[in-house]
């Protein structure tokens, strides 16, 4: 059988765009089989077919499997792995009757929300403090010695504290463009 490998990148907050981009990858006869690694995406050649694929970031689920995979099989849905927190079902389109999703309204779309920042973002947000401390220590020691390593060094953790700084903004726009979008 035929196989492919892929590499996208999709943040926390992009799961609609993921599922989007698993559905029209089935469209065009590839089958997802499991993401894996650092967004390293499995598919298999497959007969073209309008497939909805839809993920739920649910660590309670997750903590009981057989109950929450059984939940969603009895409504169709096939269970086909978890990574990262998330759990990924698909469902052929001819057995919908619509736009249908895992998630039937607003509230539970706002819960799985909650639940990705208080998993995924809130310890992000609370290690930024953290990276904080050695930064200074280091600072303070660079202008007390003049250690030409110190500075490199101090240089190069500016740059990691922007990139991290610019990566919490980019995932708080993403969440705030998300929840107005799903209201």
């Amino acid at each position: 059988m035929e196989t492919k490998r892929t590499f996208r990148i999709f943040t926390i907050f992009q799961y609609k765009e993921e599922q989007d981009y698993l559905r029209e990858m089935h469209l065009s006869g590839w089958k997802f089989v499991k993401v894996s690694g650092p967004c390293i995406y499995y598919f298999e050649k497959c007969v073209p077919e309008d497939v909805i694929y839809q993920l739920d970031y649910n660590k309670d689920g997750i903590a009981h499997k057989e109950e929450y995979v059984k939940v969603f099989s009895d409504c169709g849905w096939e269970y086909l792995q978890d990574y990262a927190g998330y759990s990924y079902f698909r469902k052929s389109a001819s057995e919908t009757e619509g736009a249908e999703e895992i998630f039937c309204d607003d509230d539970s779309r706002q819960q799985m929300m909650m639940r990705v920042c208080k998993g995924r973002l809130v310890p992000v947000v609370l290690t930024l403090p953290i990276m904080w401390i050695p930064y200074f220590i280091l600072f303070i020691y660079c202008l007390r010695t003049g250690a030409e390593w110190a500075r490199c060094f101090l240089i190069l953790s500016t740059g990691l504290i922007c990139l991290y700084a610019l990566l919490l903004i980019m995932l708080a726009c993403q969440y705030r463009k998300l929840k107005k979008r799903e209201l």
